[in-house]
């Protein structure tokens, strides 16, 4: 052995033994499904030594070497160890189930025998859901508490063969960086770590919400990418704050029926266990799991004050091994509720600890959600701390609080790793080949390409990449280079645009944008809340289909079609838009444009050019909506919200625009969740075209040529089908989320998740502005529709429903499409294969 690999052996060796202080401790699970075992027993048989592990499996016993433990626990077969010296100070322990033990008890009395009718704990857990109201602290006119969170993200579970080799290998600062979890007793790497600091308001009436962010400080890898803040925003959407005492608990972003809630006696099932003291106060304990355990649900302990208020006092929650949740090995989360000076009951710790693995060929990741609660209060607040109708507000010096400050409120201290956390990164960013590594890492994950270096923040950033090459109808190949100044070239103007060049047709297409923000931006404009005026200047050619992409439509995965697409035009247009978003969800839209259209292809016009001029105003509420902002785009996070829409364009003949006439339409969505059977999202759209119009100037349908999945589209439409002045559309979606597959037994092992759907269409064609019609023969005003275009029945709805399986292979999405009717036209396909890639827990 080599002096550094004995160096690092000894240091790793030296770190364990200090975390275990001279004692032997482990974890003990269920042998066959992986669950762990409340309060096991560790015994040195002999030797009149023994201790009780815990209600997550843990136990901790002196180490006495040469001596023999034995871990066991009841309805489980023993296990022995012999403890010699330089043996692992940390055990996973599996033990098998007595069968003889499961035969009498496990098996008759929680699968067989289980009932609800007569079951003390079921009364019992029927009085806790009638009392919550009681000890509701909405019951005060106001109160108020400060939070503090921390999140930390870290490689989990690393090995001692990995320090010994490997990447780790003749680097001691990136060795010292390890460190022993307090909540796995795994060495982990800490990566990054976020804090926050939030003073939470209430008030009864007029009921409203507020949280202040008081300081947030957040270092670790996000320090390395512009758009880092994906990380935290997206940890703290998946791994948010639970609270029991709602009947839905949102987390992964699912929807968990709580063990407490109004639903829950139907969904578990519950089992008296004893009654105990917790912290002094006297308890009843009582064990739960779901009736199915692949179900969304929980399994854990519960302890319920045994006094009059029957307020929960502590819980142990986990998510059963046997679960459909991706990607998690293990979960557990830990609640307390402390006695107020005023005898009412408030929650005060709130942890949760999540061993994450995406594949088998990547590092496993822990998260680790640390969140205290304290300094409650009940007295009246001044009203003009919830003026605004923004649910959060951040004061203006959050992101810079000094030590002071976190002093005064860390109320769980940073461990070593977390505190060097600046000088660790620091570290990573001088290793030899690290900016190319980087460069590539950003460029794949961002899709942008930046002009700048560690040093120098990029000022202009090169992209999308996966635009670069592409190829249509009439460019054949086609090449674009695009580009985007940031904020550190000026925070308040944004230039952004493209070249493209066709190699067929020998044209030449640009783009230009110059965009000012009234808000200072961190790196981009359309960072929430957007409040900018934008001149936009454009010459390209399109498909009229493509204004329904919700990606570039130079994408090269969307190139690829069902359909031969070869109705398109060339456009030059000229655009000022006016947008402003509230921080409580409205955006409002104004623009002006004027647009010159020339047909292309298949399309003719029977004019050179058609040219228009609008004005358009549209609002749209989408509350509580969160948004995650990546170099090309923003994602909403949060789609349990309800999102209403409502828009307007007139035609005016100012600017060289030859048509007057006015578009109104209108939008709903919303999402259902259905509890363990998964959510139905349904949107809702109608729209007019009030005047007569030649036919570009009507409302086609939202049509998706692409074999990707595209949302608000429909599938097997083709270009410019079906031309209508009034529409109306349905589009509803139900994600099972595996509630039947779970339930076959072959299919179970696969962990697929079923998806239905069903999308209608409404149209009308006024006699106004159907060119068909004898009595409009001559009119120059209407135009003759192009060749496979037609005219809607509206009494007979065009339908179109899907089947689809997603989480193959965890992140793949097949959808089989069928076409319902109108399957006799000359351009009608009736069944396609559509997929994405989708990842959810």
């Amino acid at each position: 052995m080599s002096f550094r690999r004995y160096i690092s052996g000894f240091l790793l060796l030296v770190a364990v033994s200090l975390s275990a202080t001279a004692q032997i401790s482990g974890v003990v699970i269920d042998a066959q499904t992986g669950d762990t075992i409340r309060y096991p027993s560790a015994t040195y048989k002999g030797h009149h030594i023994a201790m009780s592990g815990d209600a997550g499996g843990k136990f901790s016993i002196e180490r006495h070497d040469g001596w023999l433990l034995t871990i066991s626990a009841v309805g489980y077969q023993s296990k022995d160890y012999a403890i010699r010296p330089g043996s692992a100070a940390f055990l996973n322990v599996k033990l098998k189930p007595d069968t003889r033990t499961l035969k009498g008890i496990t098996v008759k009395t929680k699968r067989n025998r289980y009932s609800r009718k007569d079951n003390p704990a079921v009364e019992l857990m029927r009085r806790v859901i009638a009392a919550k109201k009681k000890t509701d602290l909405n019951n005060h006119d106001f109160y108020q508490y400060n939070k503090y969170q921390k999140i930390t993200m870290a490689v989990n579970d690393i090995q001692p063969v990995d320090i010994d080799s490997g990447f780790f290998a003749k680097k001691q600062w990136l060795i010292d960086q390890i460190e022993t979890s307090p909540y796995n007793h795994k060495l982990i790497l800490p990566l990054s770590v976020d804090e926050t600091v939030t003073q939470h308001l209430y008030r009864k009436s007029p009921k409203t919400e507020k949280d202040i962010i008081m300081g947030q400080q957040s270092t670790g890898i996000n320090q390395l990418f512009e758009t880092g803040d994906i990380l935290n925003t997206v940890l703290k959407d998946v791994f948010t704050d639970v609270d029991l005492y709602d009947d839905q608990v949102r987390l992964l972003r699912f929807p968990f029926t709580s063990p407490i809630g109004k639903d829950a006696i139907a969904f578990y099932r519950y089992y008296i266990e004893d009654t105990v003291y917790v912290d002094r106060d006297l308890c009843y304990h009582l064990q739960f799991l779901p009736n199915n355990q692949q179900d969304f649900g929980f399994r854990g302990d519960l302890y319920i004050l045994a006094d009059s208020t029957l307020h929960l006092k502590r819980c142990d929650l986990s998510i059963p091994k046997q679960s459909d949740v991706n990607f998690v090995e293990n979960l557990k989360l830990t609640q307390e509720y402390t006695k107020l000076p005023n005898g009412e009951w408030a929650l005060s710790v709130d942890d949760m600890v999540v061993e994450l693995k995406v594949a088998n060929f990547l590092s496993k990741a822990l998260v680790v959600r640390t969140t205290r609660l304290s300094d409650y209060a009940f007295d009246e607040l001044p009203k003009q701390l919830f003026k605004g109708k923004a649910a959060t507000r951040r004061e203006a010096n959050s992101m810079m609080r000094d030590e002071a400050f976190w002093n005064r409120y860390r109320t769980v201290g940073l461990t070593k790793s977390e505190s060097e956390m600046d000088a660790f990164i620091h570290r990573i960013e001088q290793l030899n080949g690290f900016k190319y590594v980087i460069f590539g890492a950003k460029a794949l994950i961002e899709n942008f390409v930046e002009t700048g270096n560690l040093n120098h923040p990029s000022k202009v950033d090169i992209g999308p990449v996966n635009t670069m090459l592409t190829s249509n109808f009439i460019d054949g190949l086609r090449t674009r280079v695009s580009a985007q100044s940031t904020a550190n070239l000026d925070k308040h103007w944004f230039l952004a645009g493209y070249y493209a060049h066709g190699w067929r047709s020998h044209r030449n297409y640009y783009k230009g944008e110059l965009t000012y923000s009234f808000n200072r931006k961190e790196y981009l404009p359309r960072e929430f809340p957007k409040r900018t005026l934008t001149f936009t200047s454009t010459y390209d050619i399109m498909s009229p289909s493509d204004k329904f992409m919700h990606t570039d439509k130079d994408n090269v995965f969307t190139a690829f079609k069902w359909a031969k697409v070869d109705k398109m035009m060339f456009y030059n247009r000229q655009q000022l838009a006016f947008e402003w978003e509230s921080e409580w969800g409205l955006r409002s839209i104004l623009a002006l444009k004027t647009e010159k259209n020339e047909a292309a292809g298949a399309l003719s016009f029977p004019v050179s050019y058609l040219r228009t001029t609008e004005l358009s105003l549209k609002f749209q509420l989408a509350p509580g909506r969160t948004y995650i902002n990546t170099k090309q785009r923003r994602i909403p996070v949060n789609l349990d919200a309800p999102v209403f829409s409502l828009e307007h364009t007139t035609g005016m003949r100012l600017f060289g625009g030859d048509y007057r006439y006015n578009l109104t339409e209108i939008g709903i969505y919303k999402r259902f969740w259905m509890n363990s059977w998964g959510k139905i999202d349904a949107r809702l759209k109608a729209g007019a075209q009030w005047d007569k119009v030649p036919y570009p100037l009507l409302i086609m349908p939202a049509a998706n040529l692409s074999y990707i999945v595209q949302k608000e589209t429909f599938n097997m439409i083709n270009n410019m089908e079906f031309l209508n002045d009034r529409y109306a559309s349905l589009d509803m979606s139900w994600d099972l989320n595996g509630k039947i597959f779970n339930r076959i037994p072959l299919l179970k092992k696969l962990k697929w998740r079923e998806y239905i759907g069903v999308k209608t269409l409404w149209g009308k064609l006024t006699d106004k502005n159907n060119p068909m019609l004898p009595v409009n023969a001559g009119d120059t005003q209407l135009w003759a529709f192009p060749e496979g275009s037609y005219v809607m029945d509206p009494k007979r709805p065009y339908v179109e429903w899907v089947a689809g399986i997603h989480n193959i292979f965890k992140i793949v999405h097949v959808e089989f499409v069928h076409r319902c009717n109108y399957t006799s036209l000359p351009t009608a396909k009736k069944n396609g294969i559509r997929f994405m890639l989708r990842m959810t827990f």
